[in-house]
């Protein structure tokens, strides 16, 4: 069985999923894209909504799928931008000075 997984550390909160398609897309207290219902999985405002998302952070996954493979899909895309030059703050990657850093407090 499917089900739409929104990525939160990928979704930056434009609003194009929740403009499309309001019948499965609501902003959450954080501003970010989160889903309202898995039913109607057919429907073409899903297809654009997804199509739609600048960032990819939509996706169509199986339903025992945990959220783990798209946060290790992000953590290796922060690995390797951080890896040549990283100047975040909210970085959770294992290259940056910044998650060392943070590491050595706790």
């Amino acid at each position: 069985m499917k089900k739409i997984n929104v990525s939160e550390e990928r979704c930056i909160g434009c609003g194009a999923c929740v403009a499309i398609d309001p019948e499965h897309f609501a902003f959450n207290d954080e501003g970010k894209s989160s889903v309202v219902t898995n039913e109607n999985l057919e429907s073409e405002n899903l297809v654009n909504a997804i199509e739609s998302c600048p960032t990819s952070a939509i996706e169509m996954i199986e339903a025992d799928e945990t959220n783990e493979t798209s946060t290790n899909e992000v953590n290796e895309d922060l690995e390797e931008a951080c890896s040549e030059e990283c100047n975040c703050e909210t970085c959770e990657c294992n290259e940056c000075a910044h998650h060392e850093e943070e590491q050595e407090e706790n």
